[in-house]
């Protein structure tokens, strides 16, 4: 079978956005350069395949992230391919990043916070409080330029060395988050620690403090085979967007424990056999993925990759 037999739930949503991160959060954390006329291909390839928002760099340090030093030049490459890449989300952890995006016309953006303090300190150098000094004058200047701006905060389920995170205190963050000016949050299970029912709680608890579902959307880790799960999870209490990375690629630099996001493609097979419309092609995705593993020279993890990609 190259595609589930649909059964839909009419308790869930009818359609989801897939928040496509492979290209930034799905390659930072490979260690031999990719590139960035092979970056530029598997946004094509992605953008091809009908996902309707693939984020494509970040414009941090290149001593920080130097997978990520060619954001300008990736940019450039895309234009030069027929891709506008002013419609394409960057991330900016600072001013200096903002600078960059606003020189080359960027019009949607994505800052990265952090729920926990250790995570804040070691990612941001910043205090969990000091972080909205650096946000600050980001949004504020973006939203000013017309650019929107997306809120990733990350360590939402749990932290690699504090542990337990307390839901109050993902909320707290998240909300200070939306409050500056972001248009969306995105709620990150960096470690790969969380389960269903925590993150019904999380959502519940985001709502009571007056965030709906509208505003929020999903980041997903694998690394305790949960993804999926909490993506259901999600589903039934009424989250329609969703970040996944084409391969199950990703991790996250500051943290060892963080394995590969939400494949793409597998949260798209459960999505279909659900009857969720999704806008994306699945075969397409599949030969991209299937590609970008022969690339990369190793297997991808997505367990639908491995299962269709002989015949992708």
């Amino acid at each position: 079978m190259r595609s589930p037999q649909v059964v839909s739930d009419p308790a869930l949503p009818t359609e989801v956005t897939i928040y496509e991160v492979g290209p930034r959060d799905g390659l930072q954390n490979e260690a031999e350069l990719v590139p960035t006329a092979v970056k530029a291909e598997l946004i094509g390839r992605l953008l091809a395949a009908g996902l309707p928002v693939v984020e494509a760099t970040s414009f941090v340090h290149p001593r920080w992230v130097p997978q990520l030093a060619d954001a300008a030049e990736l940019l450039g490459e895309l234009d030069r391919t027929g891709i506008d890449h002013t419609v394409l989300p960057v991330l900016v952890p600072n001013e200096r990043g903002l600078d960059r995006a606003l020189e080359l016309g960027c019009r949607h953006i994505a800052i990265f916070g952090s729920a926990t303090e250790t995570f804040a300190q070691r990612n941001l150098n910043r205090s969990l409080d000091g972080q909205f000094e650096m946000f600050e004058p980001v949004v504020t200047r973006a939203l000013a330029a017309g650019i929107d701006v997306r809120a990733y905060v990350s360590m939402c389920f749990g932290d690699p060395w504090e542990g337990e995170v307390p839901v109050g205190q993902v909320v707290a963050t998240g909300k200070r988050l939306l409050d500056l000016g972001a248009s969306q949050l995105s709620i990150g299970d960096t470690i790969g620690v969380g389960t269903a029912g925590h993150v019904r709680a999380l959502v519940a608890a985001f709502g009571e403090a007056g965030v709906g579902t509208d505003r929020l959307a999903m980041h997903f880790h694998d690394t305790y085979g949960q993804a999926l799960a909490n993506a259901h999870a999600a589903l039934q209490v009424g989250v329609t967007t969703f970040d996944a990375s084409a391969g199950g690629l990703g991790g996250c630099p500051y943290a060892k424990s963080a394995t590969g996001n939400l494949a793409t493609e597998d949260l798209v097979w459960m999505l279909r056999g659900l009857g969720i419309e999704t806008g994306v092609d699945l075969d397409a995705l599949l030969a991209t993925s299937v590609w970008l593993a022969g690339v990369l020279g190793r297997p991808s993890p997505s367990a639908v990759v491995r299962a269709l990609g002989a015949g992708g």
